[in-house]
């Protein structure tokens, strides 16, 4: 089980709102998120509300000025909703194609890619089939840039997912696993 604390101020000042489980619009709590705390458990943040726009895996530990998180990779300066990640404790696999559609080159994955291009020789990874466990997505190589969350689920076209990430690439892919105790 996952908890998480949001501040509306800097430094852990002001309203909170405690939350263990997905919060589809943290404004309805609070008018905005400054700061926060994840006491237990792993978190998508994300910048706009329904789990919509930017995304950024937070873990276990205090994040005291969103507007700094930026050196973190997080691209945006205020959490409008969240959603807790399970814990999952089997094995992780996971297709991914070069292209929409589960078109192109294929190759199964069952631990971390630090960059497709170096180890699979493909340029772009379009969609893919997560089988088992939940895994983040980066726009980079070497766990860089944005970030997106899959869970168990087939994934047709990164482009049209709809969640104000249009045209994003992904260059390397990494299993959430114990990193969220």
């Amino acid at each position: 089980m996952g908890k998480i604390t949001f501040y509306e101020d800097r430094n852990f000042q002001g309203r909170s709102y405690e939350c263990m489980s997905d919060c589809p619009d943290i404004s309805s709590y609070m008018s905005r998120c400054q700061s926060c705390r994840v006491e237990s458990g792993c978190f998508m943040a994300y910048e706009r509300p329904s789990f919509m726009g930017q995304q950024f895996f937070m873990r276990r530990g205090e994040y005291p000025d969103m507007q700094r998180m930026i050196s973190m990779g997080m691209m945006f300066d205020n959490i409008r909703s969240c959603r807790m990640i399970p814990q999952h404790r089997g094995s992780f696999r996971m297709r991914i194609y070069e292209r929409e559609n589960f078109g192109g080159q294929m190759h199964e994955m069952m631990d971390d890619c630090d960059s497709i291009q170096e180890r699979y020789r493909m340029s772009d990874c379009q969609s893919c089939n997560v089988m088992d466990g939940h895994w983040l997505m980066y726009e980079q190589p070497h766990f860089r840039g944005r970030q997106m969350y899959l869970r168990p689920g087939e994934y047709r076209n990164f482009r049209e997912m709809g969640m104000g990430m249009g045209g994003m690439r992904f260059m390397s892919m990494r299993r959430i696993t114990d990193m969220c105790n």
